[in-house]
């Protein structure tokens, strides 16, 4: 998932568990063995006890490597030499490896669990007809805030963090597109604008937030937030969710004026080489039990609805992690931008970030 960091930890577990080092999938990612399926992941993105679920129900043999950015899954599939069977980008990386001609198209007719996930994720523009690709996780943007300090009702917009009340207490996650598609949409752009004035403009509406800000960080704001170090942040749904079960005094807010839409989807790199196993195992994680279950243990919701329908009630009826269809309506997924508009973005974020 594009939000989450690399985990060591849950990265050393799996492999402990599975009995192969990531030195080993680089040596067994070449197999042509039938037994085998090579996954390429964001780390501690599955629960480890469905590996060991699909290994005695199917006889298949999961090899687990992982990465921790886009980006960095797409240069080692492009440079070629692997043998992954299924890597998990998001939304826009889809798009990108779509053109880039790195995915096989899915066979249709051997998968079974297609008609138990929510349309609302399902056809959507980065992979028409999901021709490619199939929904894993989802997610938002939002605004994490402690009531301790701050009033619940007080923060549910993006420009409720302009407020002068808020001076040096803000936490913001160090990402271009979302903290510039933030100020866009408080001028009721599109997050994905590439009008060079429109981007100034937002530029600017961040320059007019920076006393609120107290750091614009990485990682480390799940722990500042744990610990109150700051009584608002930034940052996305599943990270969220890691900073509010270890504060009760933490809540999410998804502005309904608008927000990120972000979808990790399933998909096979063309050089992958195990079709029994593959599809053997996009059917495993298609049926609800399964997908209930990585739901619980990740975190993040689910597009799944039977497996939805299978939550405690208490977590799919909590609006944080999944929104009501009003503020789903004005969520925005990003786009694959060409390197020269993405240029443009980190350009004006790294103005903002320089007058902070």
């Amino acid at each position: 998932m594009k939000r989450l960091m690399l985990l060591i930890i849950g990265l050393l577990a799996i492999c402990g568990l599975l009995g192969y080092s990531s030195q080993q999938l680089e040596r067994s990612s070449g197999s042509t063995g039938s037994r085998v399926l090579n996954l390429y992941n964001w780390g501690d993105y599955i629960d480890p006890k469905l590996l060991t679920k699909f290994q005695k129900e199917t006889g298949y043999h999961v090899n687990v490597e992982t990465f921790d950015s886009n980006e960095a899954m797409y240069t080692k599939i492009n440079q070629g030499g692997t043998h992954y069977d299924l890597a998990i980008p998001s939304e826009y990386m889809v798009t990108k490896m779509k053109r880039a001609h790195l995915l096989k198209p899915l066979d249709k007719s051997r998968l079974t669990g297609l008609n138990n996930y929510d349309s609302r994720f399902m056809n959507e523009s980065f992979d028409p007809n999901n021709r490619y690709s199939i929904p894993y996780f989802w997610g938002t943007l939002g605004i994490i805030y402690n009531d301790k300090t701050i009033k619940p009702g007080t923060v549910d917009h993006w420009n409720d963090l302009w407020s002068s009340k808020y001076r040096d207490q803000i936490m913001l996650i160090d990402s271009a597109r979302d903290i510039m598609g933030m100020a866009l949409i408080t001028q009721h752009q599109s997050m994905n604008a590439t009008n060079p004035t429109v981007l100034r403009n937002a530029e600017n509406k961040l320059n007019a937030l920076a006393p609120n800000v107290k750091a614009v960080v990485a990682d480390e704001i799940k722990m500042y937030m744990s610990q109150d170090e700051a009584p608002l942040a930034v940052d996305w749904s599943g990270e969220a969710a890691e900073m509010l079960a270890n504060n009760h005094h933490l809540h999410y807010v998804v502005p309904s004026e608008g927000s990120n839409l972000w979808i990790d989807n399933l998909v096979i790199p063309k050089t992958a080489q195990h079709e029994n196993a593959i599809y053997a195992f996009l059917n495993f994680m298609s049926k609800p039990e399964n997908t209930a279950q990585n739901a619980e243990y990740i975190g993040y919701a689910t597009p799944n609805r039977k497996a939805k329908a299978l939550l405690p009630k208490s977590v799919r009826a909590d609006r944080q992690f999944y929104p009501d269809n009003t503020t789903l309506d004005h969520l925005q997924i990003y786009k694959d931008l060409s390197p020269a508009k993405v240029q443009l973005y980190n350009d004006r974020y790294l103005e903002f970030k320089m007058h902070h």
